[in-house]
């Protein structure tokens, strides 16, 4: 079994988005580990609608392009289209992180994903995740490098969000 980490992001009705992709991963792949919700300003986009982002982990035994394949499903299932402009306001985008330490291109799918070190609405609830675990590449804690990260660049903070009627974040 591996550990898989992927990012999860909305700012179309988030909230529904975010549930239901919670929903769908954990009756595919079980006990999930689940960060904070953050809400972020869109990095890179015309539209201002802030997004909410998070992270979340599990066990698989699925391939790689497997659970690329299986992530993308969820998003076009969710109305995401093929044809969207890569910056433009979206339901639901799923990104592998993370499979183990796996690193390069596997199955075409380049691990780690390269926004790990790039964007604080990734960098920080991985953080917070999983602090100890180590980038695949470049050997550093997740917790040292957002502590190092410039966080003046990308507003983000926590937000109370609930899931299956349990409180999954908390904005304090």
């Amino acid at each position: 079994m591996a550990l898989v980490v992927v990012s999860i992001g909305s700012n179309i009705e988030r909230e529904h988005h975010v549930q239901t992709c919670l929903d769908a991963l954990y009756a595919e792949f079980g006990e999930l580990q689940i960060s904070r919700v953050f809400e972020s300003e869109p990095v890179g986009f015309e539209d201002g609608r802030n997004f909410f982002n998070l992270v979340a982990a599990f066990e698989s035994e699925a391939g790689v392009g497997e659970l690329q394949a299986w992530c993308k499903r969820l998003e076009f299932a969710n109305g995401r289209r093929k044809d969207s402009p890569k910056f433009s306001p979206r339901t639901l985008d799923v990104d592998l992180l993370t499979v183990d330490a796996l690193r390069g291109d596997i199955d075409g799918v380049e691990l780690p994903r390269d926004e790990i070190v790039k964007h604080a609405f990734v960098l920080r609830p991985l953080a917070e995740l999983l602090p100890e675990h180590r980038h695949p590449i470049n050997g550093e804690r997740y917790a040292s490098l957002w502590a190092d990260f410039d966080t003046d660049s990308q507003r983000l903070w926590p937000v109370d969000f609930v899931w299956q009627g349990r409180h999954i974040s908390h904005a304090s």
